[in-house]
């Protein structure tokens, strides 16, 4: 591979730079998505072409001097895939034809073969594996089984979750069933992807912040943990992983126990007492607030710096934002993010280089 810094900062190995990529680093930023956006009619019918996927996933790379590509799909292809009907109404996101509600759909609900309702996000990741060349490694994602529920249980985003919820405290056998079949069916998609090519696997926990102290370990993290420990080697060696759960910061030790390799912080943890926290035992990701990209350049490369000189310069640090950019970012904000993060990590690193 051209550049695997990525694949050592994940196993916490010495890097020249802190590698950086950006979460919906392929999106409605960029000018170029944009119009292959309009060229497919609809985000699932670009999401489901996987010429497309593989044309959006290369956009940035060919923008930033990138260390990573990230399939372009999304996390809701896995509950559309159990028959829920998902679908996009304007200005209002994602929604599901037939959110479960009642018991018989839900004793109903059954793991999809990724190779046959998800056949075309692997072969996404067969076409965009290929097209890379061994640039950068290929990062494969699925929302977490406890994010999934969120959306399958609500019908659509929400403020308060209060369907879902009300389950949980209600019916929480209920939603232990959807969450059971949910570890099963991202095991599978994710192993599916690695087959397929991806070379490492993010789990987006997005919705897991929501939940009390007590009910992050039973229904998230726990089905976070069976998907991890389910996860197949590539080519004799083990896939690293990434565990992100937005508002995670209460937890950083439970999930540094979790099996991944690899823990997304979001913009409200602290990176150095998420390292105290945490040891050795995993690397780090993130975490620059999403809106610092809105600033002028030079606050930018500010931000970027004080992120960096917050994680220091040991091994096991992966940039990022603390989730994804916004679609109305400045494209001119991320080049000189990416531009700093490479050159300042380096300056970083060449002090400890120089004396050894």
């Amino acid at each position: 591979m051209t550049n695997d810094t990525l694949l050592r900062a994940l196993a916490r190995e010495a890097t020249d730079y802190t590698p950086i990529w950006l979460m919906r680093q392929a999106g409605r930023y960029l000018p170029e998505y944009n119009a292959t956006r309009a060229r497919a009619g609809s985000f699932l019918a670009l999401a489901k072409s996987p010429a497309l996927a593989t044309e959006v996933t290369l956009q940035p790379l060919e923008r930033f001097p990138l260390d990573a590509a990230i399939l372009f799909s999304d996390i809701l292809t896995v509950p559309d895939a159990m028959g829920l009907g998902l679908y996009f109404a304007e200005g209002e996101g994602p929604r599901f034809e037939r959110p479960l509600r009642d018991e018989a759909a839900i004793r109903a609900l059954a793991v999809p073969d990724p190779a046959v309702q998800l056949r075309y996000v692997i072969d996404a990741v067969r076409q965009i594996r290929q097209a890379l060349a061994g640039r950068v490694p290929l990062i494969g994602f699925s929302g977490s089984p406890f994010t999934l529920a969120c959306y399958m249980v609500e019908g659509s985003g929400s403020d308060d979750w209060r369907a879902l919820k009300t389950m949980l405290y209600a019916r929480p056998d209920l939603l232990h069933r959807i969450l059971e079949v949910n570890a099963r069916a991202v095991t599978d998609y994710l192993n599916a992807q690695i087959e397929a090519g991806a070379q490492a696997v993010m789990i987006f926990d997005t919705w897991g912040g929501q939940l009390s102290h007590a009910g992050y370990e039973t229904f998230s993290l726990a089905y976070s943990r069976r998907v991890l420990a389910g996860l197949k080697q590539q080519e004799g060696r083990r896939v690293p992983s990434i565990l992100f759960t937005k508002g995670g910061g209460a937890w950083l030790e439970a999930m540094a126990a979790s099996g991944c390799d690899a823990i997304g912080l979001d913009w409200t943890t602290d990176p150095a007492a998420a390292r105290k926290s945490v040891g050795a035992r995993v690397a780090l990701q993130g975490n620059l607030d999403p809106s610092a990209l809105f600033a002028p350049a030079e606050r930018v490369r500010a931000e970027a710096r004080r992120v960096l000189d917050a994680f220091g310069a040991a091994p096991g640090h992966v940039f990022n934002l603390g989730h994804g950019i916004a679609p109305q970012t400045p494209v001119d904000s991320v080049a000189a993010l990416v531009d700093e993060v490479r050159t300042y990590s380096r300056k970083m690193r060449a002090p400890a280089q120089t004396k050894a």
